[in-house]
């Protein structure tokens, strides 16, 4: 009876003991996989190189096969030359670009991959050149340049207005557009600013001739806007375009 007894305890501690190591090899399974789940790589994380033959192109920084931090464009020398910050594919905050030797040349602030806020730029002295404002990738009107010594540019040319009126003759009027200065270039537009912004895929380009655009309206059978708006993009002396409206009242209704 005693042998029987001692056999059935020692099969009950053998099977409570293996009982107890399956438990424990199920638990440590299941910490285990939970410390290897991770999310599927969908694409390349790190840093790529792009050459144009021996030269380094540019340098971008991918996370899953997106572009997700700094991008860098490099001159032939190997100076940077631009610089781009990428969150999730897109263009934030300010690129900027520099001079061969270095210096910060301009910066442009971006948002949802958007020109928006105002573009600075730069001389190499590290003085301030221009100030350019935009709004969703749209110009607006705010514009400043600087001399090297820090005076604010005055003295842009103005537009010229010539009425050619043969309304009561031949049914026409022509507007011609001029700069108070011909030695500047400039492109003439017909439209108007939208909420203060030029929208270059809502007006319709002037053909100049000579410095000289021309809008001919003719006599129609319906109403008129009773005006016309016309955009001058002047173009400075830095480079930069500087933008001039003007509304002009129409004396007729019916002009197209």
């Amino acid at each position: 009876m005693k042998l029987l007894h001692h056999s059935f305890l020692l099969i009950i501690t053998i099977t409570l003991l293996v009982g107890c190591n399956g438990k424990k090899t199920a638990g440590n399974d299941s910490v285990i996989a939970a410390d290897t789940v991770t999310v599927p790589d969908t694409g390349f994380t790190g840093i790529k190189q792009y050459m144009g033959g021996k030269y380094l192109i540019k340098e971008v920084t991918y996370k899953n096969g997106v572009r997700q931090g700094l991008m860098k464009a490099f001159y032939q020398t190997g100076q940077v030359r631009q610089t781009f910050w990428y969150k999730n594919g897109v263009r934030e905050d300010s690129s900027i670009w520099y001079y061969l030797e270095g210096q910060k040349f301009r910066t442009t602030p971006y948002s949802r991959d958007t020109i928006d806020g105002v573009q600075r730029q730069y001389y190499r002295t590290g003085a301030l050149k221009a100030k350019i404002g935009y709004s969703k990738g749209l110009r607006t009107t705010f514009f400043e340049e600087f001399t090297k010594e820090g005076k604010i540019v005055r003295g842009y040319p103005d537009v010229v207005i010539k009425i050619t009126d043969e309304y009561k003759t031949r049914s026409a009027y022509k507007i011609s557009l001029e700069l108070t200065d011909k030695n500047y270039g400039v492109r003439f537009y017909r439209g108007d600013l939208i909420k203060g912004l030029f929208d270059t895929t809502r007006v319709i380009p002037i053909k100049v001739v000579k410095g000289t655009g021309t809008i001919l309206l003719k006599k129609s059978s319906s109403t008129g806007p009773g005006h016309v708006g016309v955009i001058a993009e002047i173009l400075t002396n830095f480079g930069n375009n500087y933008l001039v409206y003007k509304k002009i009242e129409l004396p007729y209704n019916d002009l197209k």
